[in-house]
């Protein structure tokens, strides 16, 4: 995000939701902070619901805010590791609180959570 725009922004829940906003930007901040680094495909497998298309969006938009780091390997097939920064890493107390808030509305709708080991 440029700082023009930031500076359009009429409250910081707004910037912050310009940040973690899109539809699976907490889930990549939330599985990048589980494995450290991960390769494009290992993210693509762990969010099997987002499209290639949308999932190299959001990736393209964390990094161009300065949330995560693309280290490119000039090598035969090319080689992509993400990985958080260190303003990525500020994320992950809000990530790990919906994360909280999402296991116990599973358990207030009575349904089994379909992820209870994070």
């Amino acid at each position: 995000m440029d700082k023009k725009k930031a500076l359009s922004f009429h409250c910081s829940v707004e910037a912050a939701m310009a940040v973690l906003g899109g539809k699976y930007k907490a889930i990549i901040i939330w599985h990048l902070n589980v494995s450290s680094v991960m390769r494009y495909n290992e993210i693509q497998k762990a969010i099997p619901q987002a499209t290639a298309k949308m999932l190299s969006q959001q990736l393209k938009e964390l990094e161009s805010d300065g949330i995560i780091r693309r280290k490119l390997y000039p090598v035969v097939p090319p080689k992509t590791e993400y990985s958080l920064t260190e303003l990525g890493k500020t994320l992950v107390p809000i990530v790990n609180a919906m994360s909280d808030w999402g296991h116990n509305y599973f358990e207030y709708l009575g349904i089994p959570d379909p992820c209870p080991e994070d």
